[in-house]
């Protein structure tokens, strides 16, 4: 596999170099002195900021932008073999990377890469560890997965040993890295149209848990069932967090919330015999959060930063755009954008909601995939009967075509088999937008959720 040395820079071209990701790391080799460039399908905001740093960009994926001086090819998991750029790559013989084998290839110019993975909680636990060490000046370079409003994006190129990057397991691609310090936050059911099951993924996570090396540390949730089978016979330290002090080395103890859902808590980690005791306070709501934070106090720990400023850090972060993200407030309602699209986090969102002062807690819905929607279907029912008012869009397609026999309406069934009633299935935006503006009121949460375009309901009304 092609090897990238920081000391020697070559001529680089991103196959569908627009994405979140692709762009991150187009930046970051620009910024070594790369020679970069790449395609996408259309303008877009992220390819027009490219274009502002230097970065030519071609439009429509074409065989002549793929030449012969090229030392490597950079592709995204979209790209499929029929792919006229890829055609011709694999016609010259030119080098050739996934996305995630350059994002490991990456890490290994740095003497301290933080790799974030877990089926939930990736983007803000990176976001969280990333304002821990910008707030110690430790320089950072970050590769998130959401715009973290304190750098303006989501990349940062930094001058120091530590790169700080999410690591997602969909297709296995974090087994692509080299990490120095691994995290797991969470092991659950999902990307079944790539897995097989649970087990699955279970083993995909030991992979990676496995990829630290002896003088390494992995933090792992202490609360994932059957931890051990993750963590056991590992060359790594193991580091873990949790509910259970029993089970773990940092806890949170007099978890509490303010107005807006935000929680306090005392977090409490075991040092030579003695537990250690910080007051957290957070700026976004939920549990969930406070276990996010946990694993970032763990990471800074590990990573020498100072408790005060690591408490200080964790307590000036606002989130990333679409975790929680409050969008502003219409006729007296409460705005909320969010990204969840798995039945673990509708739940975490909803019962974060609930901490709220509220009327009625409104969910408007949109399904990721008819994979993923018939794989959960029970557990999507069960997770948003939390809401006071269900209402549920068409399915985000995303990258299928098949709708496996399923519907939003077939989910809209179930939760009202659970005796939800005020359960409504809305295939339009249009008509979606219409019964919010004749159904809300003063005092209501209004919650846009799902990891498609439903957001754009919430421009809408406050537009």
């Amino acid at each position: 596999m092609y090897q990238i040395d920081f000391n020697k820079p070559v001529k680089v071209f991103f196959c569908g170099i627009g994405g979140i990701s692709m762009s991150g790391l187009a930046e970051i080799l620009k910024s070594r002195g790369f020679e970069v460039s790449g395609s996408d399908r259309a303008p877009s905001a992220v390819t027009r900021r490219l274009e502002a740093k230097g970065i030519p960009v071609a439009y429509g994926q074409k065989e002549e932008n793929i030449t012969e001086d090229l030392d490597l090819v950079v592709f995204t998991a979209a790209i499929h073999p029929d792919n006229p750029e890829y055609v011709k790559t694999m016609k010259l013989g030119l080098n050739h990377l996934t996305r995630a084998q350059l994002l490991g290839e990456i890490m290994r110019n740095y003497p301290v890469p933080v790799a974030i993975a877990g089926t939930h909680g990736k983007t803000t636990t990176t976001s969280m560890i990333s304002e821990i060490l910008l707030h110690s000046d430790d320089d950072p370079t970050i590769s998130v997965g959401g715009m973290l409003k304190s750098i303006g994006g989501q990349v940062r190129v930094g001058h120091s040993p530590y790169f700080v990057a999410e690591a997602c397991e969909y297709t296995n691609s974090f087994l692509s890295l080299y990490p120095k310090i691994g995290i797991i936050l969470d092991v659950d059911a999902d990307h079944l149209d790539f897995f097989k099951d649970l087990s699955d993924i279970r083993r995909s996570f030991r992979r990676f848990a496995q990829l630290i090396p002896e003088d390494g540390t992995l933090i792992i949730n202490s609360d994932i069932p059957d931890v051990q089978e993750i963590t056991a016979g590992l060359a790594c330290r193991v580091v873990y967090y949790g509910s259970d002090p029993e089970k773990s080395d940092y806890y949170p103890l007099d978890i509490r919330y303010d107005e807006y859902a935000h929680p306090s808590y005392t977090a409490c980690s075991k040092e030579d015999g003695a537990v250690r005791k910080q007051e957290i306070s957070l700026r976004v709501p939920g549990e969930h959060n406070v276990y996010n934070s946990l694993a970032a106090l763990a990471a800074s720990d590990v990573l020498h930063v100072d408790r005060t400023v690591a408490g200080a850090a964790l307590f000036s972060f606002e989130g990333t755009d679409r975790r929680f993200e409050y969008k502003g407030d219409w006729n007296g309602v409460t705005i909320i954008d969010d990204y969840a699209h798995h039945p673990t986090e509708i739940e975490a969102t909803l019962t974060a909601a609930s901490h709220m002062p509220h009327r009625k807690i409104y969910c408007i819905f949109q399904p990721h995939t008819y994979t993923r929607t018939k794989a959960l279907l029970d557990d999507f029912a069960k997770a948003l009967c939390l809401a006071d008012v269900v209402i549920l869009a068409d399915i985000y397609a995303a990258r299928e075509t098949d709708t496996l026999g399923i519907s939003s309406g077939t989910l809209a069934e179930k939760i009202r088999a659970l005796g939800h009633q005020e359960t409504y299935y809305l295939p339009s935006f249009t008509e979606i937008e219409n019964f919010v503006r004749k159904n809300c009121q003063k005092g209501d949460v209004l919650i846009t959720m799902g990891a498609g375009n439903v957001n754009e309901i919430a421009a809408d009304l406050l537009s």
